[in-house]
């Protein structure tokens, strides 16, 4: 059940932590052992109340699964608030990347919680665990708190992890507030392409439903974003795949739903995109970066003989890595960055400016406090985004790799998964216009005759448009940039819990069977134009305002104000203002499909 008016705001817990940077992470010793299904032994705790979920009577367990030697995948789940736990459905998050940590999604997007400025945990009331349990994966291995071989390391100031011979910061580095306990960045710990993550995900699948037989399920629903334009589709496929395996112990695990957010698929549809979402036809923002100048230069940067796309279609003919790794070297460096370069636009969010304050990036230190690690059986010191796995996918060129996304999107479908792509419509990154390419490239039986209708919500606001023809739909969220929970939380939540439950995303009013078609023009035309285009950097304590769709203008009175617990005003519909921490320490990653040498864009 979706929250009303009058629940629609951020409880907050009395639980408050200071901000640890720099520090080394004891080996927890209170691990409960279990062996789960597959033989996949798992090592968890119960997570006590207040370090994410505030309601007492919701469970929460983390902990790593084993899946192989020195790799240990690490998973946060979260019991259904408004059903049984025992029968609600399980649904599966992972962040992209490849390298991004899905405590991302749990912290800035659809998780129980999220912490503010004064290190203090809020409750999300727009999480998707309202409705189904669901467990947080950071995958592969050296993301997030999933570790290979712990040792004492830096992060150094171009993102490589730096290992130290001993448990003590050196004074060279005490300022960069990196000191920690890291995974040894060895590649050949970790996965260095899409079909090589596939086995150990599963891998952690098994352990966690043979480790808690009363959350397993034979199906599940599978959510993820940006780099998950990869990962979904293929290791939806692996995992299904499994089944026909008999593997012993095994437990079969299917895929009900399966949900993308501006998710990456294919390279040869989505890079062009950069050029139709800036030059022609152009964005809805009404936002035009370049000059003619400039246009005439992405254009050739693209289609010029011997530039991206032709080394992209070298990539899809010879599948080599070192011609796909040159392809996306080109293609990032002289096509996408492009904007970035000549504009200081946020990629994924193009009516702000660099750098960005949202999402909100707070939990960063807040995941790096000694108690909280503890409380969650951490091994090693939280990094959003791991600079051993996209190096890895970097030489392989996986990036740039089409791998059959689309198709394996197709034969999904064809064995009844419901499968919905929603993008936020100010993202430049994976944009929706690639994105509707992408969802007509799928060839899903009655799409191309069906029209867009408007996504009806309960506060009675359109916030997108769906297409949808079956168990398939494409939907543009209005007044969104990268991460939509967090942009549009209600619209995010209303579309998750009617995918689930087979109903139709637009008004979750009609069982969806195969003939089911949206009607409406063929074309999404809504323009928001430029009144949300900032001309300013925004000061780092800029709230996002989810009513008027812009940053809260900033009080005249610069005192900090105290904090309301019980932030009402703020409330419309069922849609508020979020709570603005402090600037963050370190660099965010949204969890996109990000290589680590553009991380200086984002500082």
């Amino acid at each position: 059940m979706l929250p009303t008016v009058a629940t629609a705001f951020f409880s907050l817990a009395v639980f408050r932590l200071p901000a640890v940077l720099a520090q080394f992470v004891r080996a927890p010793q209170d691990l409960i052992i279990a062996e789960g299904y597959a033989g996949i032994f798992v090592r968890y705790k119960g997570v006590e109340t207040g370090i994410c979920e505030l309601d007492p009577d919701v469970k929460s367990f983390s902990g790593y699964a084993d899946v192989e030697r020195d790799q240990h995948v690490f998973f946060w789940f979260f019991e259904a608030r408004n059903a049984d736990p025992t029968t609600a459905p399980l649904t599966v998050w992972i962040n992209g990347g490849p390298g991004s940590s899905s405590m991302i999604g749990l912290f800035q997007e659809i998780g129980p919680c999220g912490v503010d400025s004064d290190g203090k945990v809020y409750d999300n009331p727009y999480s998707w665990s309202n409705v189904s349990n669901i467990i947080f994966i950071d995958q592969p291995t050296t993301v997030g708190f999933s570790y290979s071989n712990p040792v004492p390391a830096y992060e150094s100031d171009s993102g490589n992890i730096i290992v130290l011979p001993n448990d003590t910061c050196p004074d060279y580095i005490l300022s960069s507030d990196t000191c920690g306990t890291y995974s040894s960045p060895d590649q050949a710990k970790t996965a260095n392409a899409t079909d090589a993550a596939a086995p150990n995900f599963w891998k952690t699948l098994q352990g966690f439903m043979g480790t808690f037989p009363e959350y397993s399920r034979n199906e599940i629903n599978f959510a993820t974003e940006s780099y998950g334009g990869h990962y979904g589709p293929i290791f939806s496929e692996y995992i299904m795949a499994q089944n026909s395996e008999n593997l012993h112990g095994a437990h079969p695990i299917s895929v009900n739903t399966l949900l993308i957010g501006n998710g990456w698929f294919d390279p040869l549809i989505q890079f062009p995109a950069y050029y139709n979402y800036t030059v022609d036809p152009g964005n809805t923002y009404d936002f035009q970066p370049f000059n003619a100048s400039m246009a005439s230069k992405l254009y050739n940067n693209l289609y010029g003989t011997g530039n991206c796309v032709d080394q992209l279609k070298a990539c899809a003919d010879g599948k080599r890595d070192g011609v796909c790794g040159a392809a996306d070297d080109v293609c990032v460096s002289e096509v996408e960055s492009i904007l970035s370069e000549i504009s200081n636009r946020d990629e994924y969010d193009i009516r702000e400016l660099m750098p960005d304050p949202f999402p909100y990036a707070f939990y960063l230190d807040y995941l790096n406090t000694p108690d909280v690690q503890s409380a969650i059986g951490a091994f090693q010191t939280f990094s959003e985004s791991s600079p051993t796995v996209s190096t890895a996918f970097e030489a392989t060129g996986d990036d740039s790799r089409e791998l059959g996304t689309v198709k394996a999107l197709g034969s999904l479908l064809k064995h009844g998964v419901n499968i919905v792509l929603f993008h936020g419509d100010a993202d430049y990154n994976c944009n929706w216009l690639g994105g509707e390419v992408v969802s007509q490239a799928v060839n899903a039986p009655g799409f191309s005759t069906a029209g867009y209708a408007d996504i009806s919500t309960s506060d009675h606001v359109v916030h997108g448009q769906v297409k949808q023809s079956g168990g398939f739909s494409f939907a543009r969220i209005y007044d969104s940039g990268h991460e939509v929970p967090f942009y549009q939380p209600l619209v995010s939540l209303s579309m998750f819990e009617r995918a689930i439950t087979g109903m139709d995303i637009a008004t979750g009013q009609t069982n969806v069977t195969n003939e089911y078609q949206t009607k409406g023009p063929a074309t999404s035309t809504y323009r928001e134009g430029n009144s949300t285009i900032q001309s300013i950097v925004l000061d780092p304590e800029t709230t996002y305002n989810t009513i008027s769709n812009e940053p809260d203008p900033l009080p005249s009175n610069t005192t900090k104000p105290e904090h309301d617990p019980h932030p009402q005003a703020n409330i419309d519909k069922g849609r508020m203002a979020l709570p603005r921490p402090e600037k963050p320490s370190r660099p965010k990653n949204m969890g996109k499909r990000k290589k680590i040498r553009q991380r200086q864009d984002m500082q």
